[in-house]
């Protein structure tokens, strides 16, 4: 792993960290581990570096990832997770052409071996997807997340016979020449755990 350099940092300050993960590399320990040798680097921290994830992106999922630079700022920033205040959008390229520019996906979905699973036990998992491209045999969206469930997008464009270019575990065919999945997390917005200003990463 190559250590990051400015272009990786899309905000910084004395609580918060907003990170590019690439694709290929875990949110933990790999992500974190990277983060924390920057901001040791950059700040001059002499001992550990305080730094947890509030959410995490899959290996092959490239994109926003939000850390907590205090423990004060990890516990308020997983509260707004529990209420589900934290928005997360994500863009993505999927197999076929959806017939719907906009849709509502609802499905129950339990954590099987490596991959999620529809389910009637499971627990409910909501995104909302926007149309903002098609081509011929794939599609490109705009996916707002309503729940955050394990392989959550991933499952359901599958689940409606559009996975996720590139995503083999899912069954996609289709062919894909980029690196990891045709996944990205493009926008974050919460509310700062410690000004309560309103923030949005792009």
């Amino acid at each position: 792993m190559k250590p990051f350099d400015s272009s990786n940092i899309l905000f910084c300050d004395n609580h918060l960290l907003v990170v590019h993960k690439p694709a290929g590399i875990a949110t933990q320990p790999d992500l974190c581990d990277l983060a924390k040798a920057w901001v040791k680097s950059t700040y001059h921290k002499p001992g550990a570096v305080f730094l947890e994830p509030i959410h995490r992106l899959d290996k092959p999922v490239s994109g926003l990832v939000l850390f907590a630079r205090t423990s004060k700022a990890l516990s308020r920033l997983q509260q707004q997770m529990r209420e589900q205040q934290i928005e997360k959008t994500y863009e993505a390229w999927v197999e076929g052409s959806l017939e719907q520019d906009h849709a509502i996906l609802r499905h129950r979905l339990i954590h099987g071996s490596h991959r999620a699973e529809i389910s009637p036990h499971g627990k409910e998992a909501v995104l909302e997807y926007t149309v903002l491209e098609r081509k011929s045999g794939s599609t490109q969206l705009q996916i707002q997340l309503h729940t955050g469930r394990y392989h959550q997008i991933r499952a359901q464009c599958a689940a409606i016979g559009h996975p996720i270019l590139g995503d083999t575990k899912y069954s996609c065919r289709a062919a894909w020449k980029g690196e990891g999945i045709a996944l990205k997390s493009v926008r974050l917005a919460f509310m700062h755990p410690i000004s309560h200003e309103h923030v949005e990463i792009k």
